[in-house]
């Protein structure tokens, strides 16, 4: 089902599933482009910029394969204080400008399409931005949340919105900052050898249909979790089909669903334009439509402007 004009077309059992409260969403950088914060690549260019470093040959060699999390561990080891001092810079780049237009109204519609029939709110985001608790804080909402390391069981008792790779503090210090997923290091720690996210991940994929929002097809990030699945796929498992929302440039649509299908994942595609505004159109439709108690089934898709932001 298509929410909005020449945005991507919903597969109905995907629409079913979430009827059913067996959806959660797990939300990438993407979904904060509207507030002006940048995708992994983009944190990369910015945290160079703002330590006022040039990437080296190595450096660039793993900025230039999409080893985003490579880079950066790169660039905490390739300064004094380098750890302290790029988890620092990353508090004034991922502050979003609250006054952009419709700036935190995808994270007020992922809350919404988060939220089940008993009221319990299931929602994952790799995220370290603040700007889903600005709509928390501004609409006066009450749920558990998680940080990392300290996660949930996400099993029928979950309730709460989780930030799997942590959330940056409003009072930072050097051990908050130090808890975030952000190098290569982070990761390994996270998936490899701790296996405190990856266990996560895994029991995750086992209870629900998982729909990925705002990642892009090299995101490290699904790089990792794509390997737990497979680990967990090797061990016999076989876990709900997944769902991803991907952009396509013109031409490409074949190309990138057949590379997004090679991560065992089924992608729901939409023309790219202007910073994913097609994709952030239909959330907010598709949210807005929850909101109203109305059945999908008797909503014509060209009546649903009236809910876009």
């Amino acid at each position: 089902m298509q929410f909005v004009r020449n945005g991507p077309d919903i597969p109905e059992r995907l629409l079913q599933a979430h009827e059913d409260g067996r959806v959660v969403f797990f939300c990438g950088a993407g979904i904060s482009y509207p507030a002006d914060l940048p995708g992994f690549a983009g944190l990369v260019t910015r945290l160079f910029d703002s330590l006022g470093e040039t990437p080296d040959a190595v450096q660039q060699a793993a900025i230039k394969a999409g080893q985003f999390d490579t880079a950066i561990g790169l660039l905490e080891a390739g300064i004094v204080n380098g750890r302290e001092m790029v988890r620092e810079a990353l508090i004034r780049i991922l502050t979003p400008d609250l006054t952009a237009p419709a700036a935190t109204a995808t994270h007020e519609a992922l809350l919404t399409l988060g939220k089940n029939r008993e009221r319990r709110i299931r929602l994952i985001t790799t995220n370290f931005d603040r700007l889903f608790e600005e709509v928390i804080s501004g609409k006066g909402l009450t749920f558990a949340r998680y940080e990392a390391p300290l996660l949930p069981v996400p099993k029928n008792r979950w309730d709460g919105l989780v930030y799997l790779h942590g959330l940056l503090p409003t009072a930072p210090t050097a051990s908050k900052l130090d808890c975030l997923v952000l190098s290569s290091g982070d990761f390994g720690l996270a998936y490899l050898s701790e296996r405190w996210a990856s266990r996560f991940v895994s029991e995750l994929f086992r209870n629900y249909t998982v729909c990925f929002v705002g990642y892009s097809i090299n995101d490290p990030v699904l790089r990792y979790m794509m390997d737990a699945l497979a680990a967990d796929r090797l061990l016999g498992e076989s876990p709900p089909e997944m769902f991803v929302f991907g952009s396509h440039s013109k031409g490409n649509e074949g190309e990138r669903a057949n590379e997004w299908r090679s991560k065992n994942v089924t992608p729901i595609l939409y023309r790219e334009y202007n910073r994913h505004a097609y994709l952030h159109k239909t959330l907010r439709a598709w949210a807005g439509i929850r909101c109203i108690g109305q059945k999908r089934s008797h909503v014509a898709p060209r009546s649903l402007n009236q809910f876009l932001l």
